[in-house]
């Protein structure tokens, strides 16, 4: 497969300059490189500008409601473990109406990749202020300036069990498309933070100033502590990019698996007529 396999017929709708694009542009190329197959790869996505990305690919894909793309792509990996899942949306949708099942899919480490568009900002909806919005900037919700204190999604998702946590910027292809490769292939839950600047609501210089502000995460970092990993999160004047934190644990799945060992013991996988029989019981 390559990059131009993975693309649909439709067009991207998203203002120019928008990081969205190049965003997409990795997808295409990460796919590709993570040797995936358009029929055995699920996009899953909520509400925003940057859900609207299923659309825009050549695999299954399911646009579902406001902060609910992880539960469906949890639904998609338990239904079929064999399917390369991947869960898209904004730091609006996957942190405030959809960071409860952020928690629980981070916790329970689902065999997925979870790609956050970070843009600072509600764009859709026209641009009020979001749980990544930094204090004291002035949006059409906060006129006299953002009075809450910003979530770093790196330090959340480290601190609430995901075993993959990255950072990446939408300005720079290349590595962003090398961070999502490692994010799909990634053993577990898989998290990738993708600054994204919004040019229509948080200025036209702030991919500039983005640009500026990232750096690449220092080569002797290790990836394993927790600890070091934290470090990264919280940043202001710099923004470091690259894998913050990766450990190997099971799976949900692997978990499963587990206690249905454990259950059946040495007794036979149950047949389909056995399993049906079990459904029509009163």
């Amino acid at each position: 497969m390559n990059a131009n396999d993975f693309k649909s017929d439709l067009k991207p709708v998203w203002c120019p300059g928008c990081g969205d694009f190049a965003v997409l542009n990795s997808v295409y190329r990460a796919l590709a490189a993570a040797g995936c197959a358009p029929h055995e790869t699920v996009l899953v996505s909520g509400i925003g500008c940057s859900s609207r990305l299923p659309g825009y690919v050549e695999t299954y894909g399911f646009n579902s409601l406001h902060g609910r793309a992880l539960p469906i792509a949890i639904g998609a990996k338990v239904a079929s473990p064999r399917m390369t899942v991947v869960a898209v949306g904004g730091d609006g949708d996957g942190l405030a109406i959809g960071g409860n099942h952020f928690m629980h899919a981070a916790r329970r480490n689902v065999d997925i990749a979870y790609i956050m568009m970070d843009n600072e900002i509600y764009g859709l909806t026209k641009g009020q202020a979001g749980p990544t919005t930094p204090t004291g900037d002035k949006t059409k919700s906060t006129t006299y300036g953002n009075p809450d204190p910003a979530i770093d999604p790196c330090a959340l998702a480290i601190s609430l069990g995901a075993s993959w946590v990255a950072r990446g910027f939408s300005g720079d292809v290349k590595g962003t498309t090398e961070l999502m490769t490692r994010a799909i292939r990634h053993h577990g839950f898989a998290f990738l933070n993708i600054l994204s600047p919004c040019v229509t609501w948080r200025g036209e210089e702030q991919h500039k100033e983005l640009r500026a502000k990232t750096r690449a995460i220092p080569a002797d970092h290790d990836v394993t502590s927790r600890e070091a990993a934290l470090r990264f999160t919280g940043e202001h004047d710099v923004l470091t990019t690259g894998v913050l934190y990766e450990v190997a644990r099971p799976t949900l799945l692997d978990e499963l698996a587990q206690i249905e060992r454990r259950a059946r013991g040495s007794a036979p996988p149950p047949t389909r007529d056995q399993i049906l029989q079990l459904f029509q019981m009163r």
